[in-house]
């Protein structure tokens, strides 16, 4: 038995010894590496390739992650960036926005040479299915404003008057509302009716189709629809020559006594923003 092992020994100690001695004069005669070294590279090639694999994905990986950082730093800078463009330009906006104020004002004022007025914001509607009105950011404390005041557009317009003054904001009653009213002529030229005059005021029926009532009306007066409504003066409450609106019907009162009309503001009143204060004017006599 010992012989056995120890031949068998002898055998594998003589096979590694040939299988050495053949590499080496492989590498030494043909500067190769020879079938022994290739045997070896070709039983650790699946290992080198998974190596490699593991290499390049902890590579690829890496770079992702590079990638990814990357990306949000520089979708920061865009937010910061476009959230600086938005306060630019709704800055710009507002710039706009009172310029165009002024530039309305400085207009109204080269129109109407005769009135002092103060330019006003709308900030809320007060109205309900009894009144028709809105409060604007002026009031004693802040301007000269006061109650009965005439409220217009940049135009001349007449959008209504002041009711109501608080201390830095005030009520104003449309054309529309129910206790609006002022003496008016009819026609764009104030002296074509001057031997009459009319009233125009709210109304509470018509209040829900955007219009007010013409009544007491002159017999002498000329109405027509399509005709302009504009203020007369008398009163000293308006300055003459505002414009209310223009007719749209004429009828007879159902007693037989006079006529009426109704009229349609000349400017879409819920649509308006700025407005203009008449806190003083020439009176005319």
């Amino acid at each position: 038995m010992k012989a056995l092992i120890s031949r068998r020994s002898i055998i594998i100690a003589s096979i590694s010894l040939i299988i050495a001695i053949i590499a080496i004069i492989s590498v030494t005669v043909f500067n190769s590496a020879g079938p022994v070294t290739g045997f070896a590279d070709t039983v650790t090639r699946p290992v080198r390739a998974l190596a490699s694999t593991i290499a390049r994905t902890f590579g690829n990986i890496y770079a992702s992650i590079y990638r990814y950082e990357e990306l949000e730093r520089r979708n920061d800078e865009l937010a910061r960036t476009i959230a600086r463009l938005q306060a630019d330009s709704r800055e710009a906006q507002e710039l706009a926005e009172e310029n165009e104020q002024l530039r309305e004002l400085l207009e109204f004022r080269e129109r109407y040479g005769g009135y002092d007025n103060e330019m006003a914001s709308l900030v809320n509607w007060n109205s309900d299915n009894w009144s028709h009105s809105f409060v604007i950011n002026k009031g004693y404390s802040n301007s000269n404003i006061g109650r009965g005041m005439g409220v217009t557009t940049e135009y001349g317009v007449l959008l209504g008057q002041v009711w109501d003054v608080g201390a830095t904001r005030s009520t104003v009653i449309t054309v529309l509302d129910t206790r609006f009213s002022a003496a008016v002529f009819i026609g764009g030229d104030t002296s074509e009716n001057s031997d009459g005059t009319a009233t125009v005021k709210g109304d509470f029926n018509q209040m829900r189709s955007g219009m007010l009532m013409l009544d007491h009306i002159d017999d002498d007066m000329i109405v027509n629809p399509g005709s302009s409504v504009v203020t007369s003066g008398s009163g000293g409450v308006f300055p003459a020559g505002l414009t209310v609106g223009e007719i749209v019907t004429v009828s007879g009162h159902t007693s037989g006594l006079g006529r009426y009309a109704t009229v349609r503001p000349l400017r879409d009143i819920e649509t308006i923003q700025t407005v203009f204060v008449i806190v003083a004017f020439e009176y005319l006599e």
